[in-house]
């Protein structure tokens, strides 16, 4: 389970980040920022915090509404423009700056990024922490925000562009997903540089 070991360590403003869909065929990459102001929230309010993907959705719910409540939040997301354009790694580090340009009022003075690089251009000091979602709240409450976000974006885009499933594959490479792009083309939200797509064009 992670804890706030990290960021108690590292002292002062410590901000944790990570995102969500950079697998997906479509859709944004969607990262989000998070402080968490008081290390007594996660015996409290954010008690059981983890790892999005371990989550159910009721849970990631429940979470999700009570970081929005008690933390400081930002979110930034790079469009399939831009993940074309950059590649979706880089893509990333920018949904990432742009989160942490969001957090609202707080400047961070270290930032915790999941994974194992660092993104150019922050404006603090950062720590890569490989499968960090696992180990430190504040990566685990900005998985938890990225992913209800990314999910929700995409049943919105589902209900404007129905026949790809992407209320239930948020996008994802699924059969279904597949099956819909050879039978109906791809749309503007489609990620044109990625295998499976061009094909589709």
């Amino acid at each position: 389970m992670p804890d706030m070991s990290l960021e108690l360590s590292i002292g002062g403003i410590v901000a944790g980040t990570d995102e969500a869909g950079r697998g997906p065929l479509c859709g944004d990459v969607v990262a989000s920022a998070v402080v968490i102001p008081d290390p007594a929230l996660v015996d409290g309010p954010l008690k059981g915090i983890n790892d999005s993907k371990r989550l159910s959705q009721k849970r990631l719910i429940t979470f999700r509404d009570a970081i929005m409540e008690h933390c400081v939040v930002g979110v930034g997301s790079a469009s399939p423009r831009e993940i074309d354009e950059l590649n979706i790694l880089n893509a990333t580090f920018l949904a990432m700056r742009r989160a942490l340009a969001g957090l609202k009022g707080v400047v961070p003075e270290h930032v915790l990024v999941d994974g194992n690089r660092i993104p150019k251009g922050l404006p603090c000091p950062a720590t890569a922490v490989v499968k960090g979602d696992s180990k430190s709240c504040s990566i685990a409450a900005a998985s938890i925000v990225a992913k209800v976000e990314r999910d929700s974006r995409m049943a919105v885009l589902d209900a404007e562009f129905p026949g790809y499933g992407w209320a239930r594959n948020a996008g994802y490479p699924t059969a279904e997903h597949y099956e819909a792009i050879a039978r109906l083309g791809i749309t503007p939200h489609h990620r044109r540089s990625f295998k499976g797509v061009e094909s589709g064009s």
